[in-house]
């Protein structure tokens, strides 16, 4: 994706691609009265939010507040209705779409073998390599099945697959829509390590979740919404010990949130 990074005053970083284009850094994230409308209803209301430059941020909330309206806002699937999103200075467009992967809660692969379907991904970066595509699958513990037809993997294996394919784009912020969802607990733990072990890799993470336990396990710090719109946001410790939202409280102790 990038080759290079040369540090900007105390602005944060540039990074440079191999034709010495320069970028400014994606982050931080600067949301301001995110709105989405549809049939009528405020599905998204007026959301608010700041992320950081580093770390694994978990999404929560109870259904319908609008955790997976919010990723793919943020990735520029779809429009907001009003409100403004800003990756580092810059708004949504290709350019930075192209800094970033999300990957879905149900793995959209191609009818090809497991291995093509990261070559496909990496001749579309221009950097095509065998050794690169093994190093890819090996990561997420799918190297011996590089011959299989991708769509005849388990559902964790096809989910592993898709994070592949989408750290194979090399990624600065990888977005993750409950893609954990309905696997078994083996399959959780090993995508729960691919997702950690980026996160150590300097790739900023934003990981939508309904498992307390996981957020638990992975989360630097916790937004939580409730209605569309970030009832709270604080470090990983603080939300599990002390939240301060009488909606987190109750979201934790496992009672109704409406």
């Amino acid at each position: 994706m990038h080759d290079a990074a040369q540090p900007m005053g105390g602005l944060g970083w540039i990074t440079a691609d191999e034709d010495g284009h320069c970028f400014a850094p994606l982050l931080p994230l600067t949301v301001r009265g995110l709105c989405y409308e549809a049939g009528g209803r405020n599905l998204v209301d007026g959301l608010d939010l700041d992320l950081g430059a580093h770390g694994i941020s978990m999404v929560m909330g109870p259904n319908g507040a609008g955790k997976s309206l919010l990723l793919r806002m943020l990735h520029g699937l779809i429009s907001p209705t009003a409100g403004q999103i800003s990756w580092g200075a810059a708004p949504i467009s290709p350019r930075v779409r192209q800094r970033q992967a999300l990957v879905f809660q149900k793995p959209v692969l191609l009818r090809r073998s497991v291995g093509d379907n990261i070559d496909f991904v990496l001749r579309l970066r221009g950097r095509a390599s065998p050794g690169r595509r093994d190093e890819l699958l090996s990561r997420v513990g799918l190297l011996g099945l590089a011959n299989q037809p991708a769509r005849r993997l388990s559902g964790g294996e096809q989910q592993r697959l898709s994070l592949a394919r989408a750290l194979a784009t090399e990624p600065e912020v990888l977005l993750l829509d409950e893609p954990t969802a309905s696997l078994d607990p083996a399959s959780v733990h090993l995508i729960e390590g691919i997702v950690a072990e980026a996160g150590r890799s300097g790739v900023r993470i934003v990981f939508v979740t309904h498992d307390i336990g996981q957020a638990r396990r992975l989360a630097d710090d916790v937004v939580f919404l409730h209605r569309g719109r970030v009832a709270e946001h604080s470090a990983s410790q603080d939300f599990f010990e002390a939240p301060a939202s009488e909606v987190a409280r109750d979201f934790l102790a496992g009672r109704i949130v409406l």
